[in-house]
């Protein structure tokens, strides 16, 4: 049996206790989610006062504010889905490197932002910034206005990207779904 010296055993507290330094990376994620939420909200509420003499517009400077719209809407959405990845990286963090929240846990709440590893971490991550950058292609394809048939085959060809990516997403959700809940049948039938 292993007998630790002092000195060990005051390094590796001192050590243990580095983790406590992850709540300065939490605190300043949730700061900067605050803040995009409060930068999209003020985003939005100045796009939609925008549209408050669309009627009165004539056909070609509508049709101009409905695309300015639509983009505005679009990144706004690109906004919240950022603040979002902040507060999955904050959570997630914590949950791994300080304590559970037991909140989280509750069955009334829900389980997006429970994280078990560094890994589900990782994957609730990518699968946000895999949304934020569909956004973010939508959001320029919105003002796209192909001048050849390569302009016009590159696009299609982002598109069929994107629809790869976002299938193999769910496909791997789906394949890491199917392994938990077999880990859970046999705990269940282990007990």
């Amino acid at each position: 049996m292993h007998n630790p010296s002092v000195f060990e055993r005051l390094f590796e507290g001192a050590l243990w206790k580095t983790r406590l330094f992850v709540y300065i990376a939490v605190i300043c994620s949730m700061l900067a989610a605050i803040g995009l939420f409060y930068i999209t909200m003020i985003d939005v509420y100045y796009t939609l006062a925008h549209l408050v003499h669309y009627a009165g517009l004539d056909d070609t400077a509508r049709a101009d504010l409905r695309a300015d719209t639509v983009a505005h809407v679009v990144g706004s959405v690109d906004g919240f889905l950022l603040a979002i990845v902040m507060l999955i990286f904050a959570f997630g963090i914590y949950e791994l490197f300080i304590s559970d929240i037991d909140c989280a846990k509750d069955d009334r709440s829900s389980r997006v932002l429970v994280i078990e590893s560094l890994d589900d971490l990782k994957s609730r991550l990518a699968s946000v910034i895999l949304m934020i950058l569909v956004v973010i292609f939508f959001e320029h394809a919105i003002h796209l206005k192909p001048h050849g048939v390569m302009e016009l085959l590159y696009f299609a060809v982002g598109i069929a990207l994107i629809s790869l990516a976002l299938y193999l997403l769910h496909k791997s959700h789906e394949h890491i779904n199917h392994n938990t809940s077999e880990q859970s049948d046999a705990q269940v039938s282990h007990h």
